[in-house]
Order: structure tokens, then sequence, then C-alpha cells
């Protein structure tokens, strides 16, 4: 088997029965990965959508990825994000002992996304 030392970042988001829903995650997905290319950068579900987040994580540690980052695209923390991601990510430390699993916060619980949105909205109200 190879080394693994490739990292990468899974964005995390809800998923919904409308395909266009994802649309903004896919292309922000698509950002992330235009300014990390050296990682690999993927998009799960929790539910509704594919892939979810046992398969994608299933996914990578078959391209010998060492460590992982997972990035909630979820506006706060909710039921989600404090019950359910962190049973879903003790499961695949369980299935994949070799690989290194982190999470970040919600997207959007940081001041640089919330600076960004209401720089946005105030910039919206000039036009």
């Amino acid at each position: 088997m190879a080394a693994m030392t490739q990292h990468a970042i899974i964005l995390f988001a809800h998923g919904a029965r409308d395909p266009l829903w994802a649309a903004p995650f896919e292309k922000l997905a698509a950002l992330v990965a235009a300014r990390r290319p050296h990682q690999l950068v993927r998009l799960a579900f929790l539910e509704l959508m594919t892939p979810n987040l046992a398969d994608c994580v299933t996914s990578l540690a078959a391209e010998n990825v060492g460590s992982i980052t997972i990035v909630p695209a979820f506006m706060a923390r909710g039921a989600h994000l404090r019950r359910d991601l962190p049973l879903l990510v003790a499961a695949l430390r369980e299935q994949h002992p070799h690989l290194q699993i982190s999470i970040t916060e919600a997207l959007g619980e940081t001041d640089a996304v919330l600076g960004a949105m209401a720089d946005w909205i105030a910039a919206s109200q000039d036009a």
C-alpha cells in the first residue's frame, strides 16, 4: 500500500430533495479545490443526496488519503452538528483507524464567513 500522506477536505452539507439545491455547494467545492490544488476536495451530504459522508470517506480512504478535514457547510451548529455528525465521525474513525479525521466549526459560525455575508448585504443596499 502506498504511503498515506495526502490530505482531503470534505464539505459536509445537509442535502435536499431538489438537485438544484446542491449547486452553491458544488460551486463552493470547486472554488476550494482551485485554491487548494494539492488537496482532494469533496462534497458529502447528511441525507437525501449522494454521496453520504461514510461513502465519501471510504472513497478517500481507497485513494490512500491519510487525513481528512470535514467542514460543515451549515449556518449554525444545530442538532445535526451537535449530535449526528459526531456519531458519524466516531463510526468512521472506528472503520478507518488509519485516517486522521478532524471537524471544523460550522461555516456560518465563523467570523470570516459572517463578515463576508454582512459585506454583501450592506453592499447590496447600495445598488
